[in-house]
């Protein structure tokens, strides 16, 4: 049987400091276990230098069309994000930091540790133009993703009414196991679009290569 007194310091073990040692050791293991996770967005840690971007939204964006609406959809995953000029980089990151306790809460009630992001669009195209927003949903390696949280950040979204060329946007949950660096489809109320798979995808493998040659460029021999 393996001895519990191996996980505390030597000087600590055995006589009547033994005791003592045990009882700090597992208030402290207490401690560490009333902390709840944190969440993090998917891609977080991904290791793209940031500030060698070149890559415009409209490059990556998917658009979908209704008779009402006109739907755009912006991935946020840091992978896609870092390949996009410095400037809409940086306003898409404070965005996201901007909103983090609501994306922090939406993520926990979904029990999702680590969502996927994208911002999603709502153009009304004519006067009274109604649209569904969980009606978006997102098919990746074959599997169908379904919004698991909405973070409203205009006031027309919870109308679900728009008139023409007025706009309401929101940044959208989905679950684990979506990437965007194989093919992709956005479909909404019997629409679908592919065109990741076509155009973006491979735009943004180029950008890739290239912001990698432009940081080991600027690094120098």
């Amino acid at each position: 049987m393996t001895d519990s007194r191996t996980s505390l310091p030597r000087a600590q073990r055995g006589g009547r400091s033994d005791g003592t040692a045990r009882a700090v050791w597992l208030l402290a293991v207490l401690a560490c276990l009333s902390v709840g996770p944190t969440v993090r967005l998917s891609g977080a840690q991904d290791s793209l230098p940031i500030g060698f971007g070149t890559l415009k939204r409209d490059d990556i964006v998917v658009r979908l069309a209704t008779d009402q609406v006109e739907i755009q959809v912006l991935p946020l995953d840091e992978q896609v994000i870092r390949l996009l000029l410095p400037d809409t980089y940086r306003s898409l990151s404070d965005l996201i930091t901007s909103k983090r306790a609501p994306l922090d809460d939406a993520a926990q009630r979904a029990g999702v540790r680590h969502p996927t992001l994208v911002m999603v669009t709502f153009y009304g195209l004519v006067p009274q133009a109604r649209f569904a927003p969980e009606d978006i949903n997102l098919t990746s390696r074959g599997r169908l993703f379904r919004p698991v949280g909405i973070v409203p950040l205009s006031p027309s979204w919870n109308g679900q009414q728009l008139e023409a060329r007025q706009q309401a946007v929101a940044l959208y949950l989905f679950d684990e196991g979506i990437t965007f660096r194989e093919p992709l489809t956005v479909s909404y109320a019997g629409l679908s679009n592919d065109g990741w798979s076509r155009g973006a995808m491979r735009a943004l493998e180029r950008e890739r290569a290239r912001v990698l040659a432009r940081a080991q460029a600027r690094q120098g021999p």
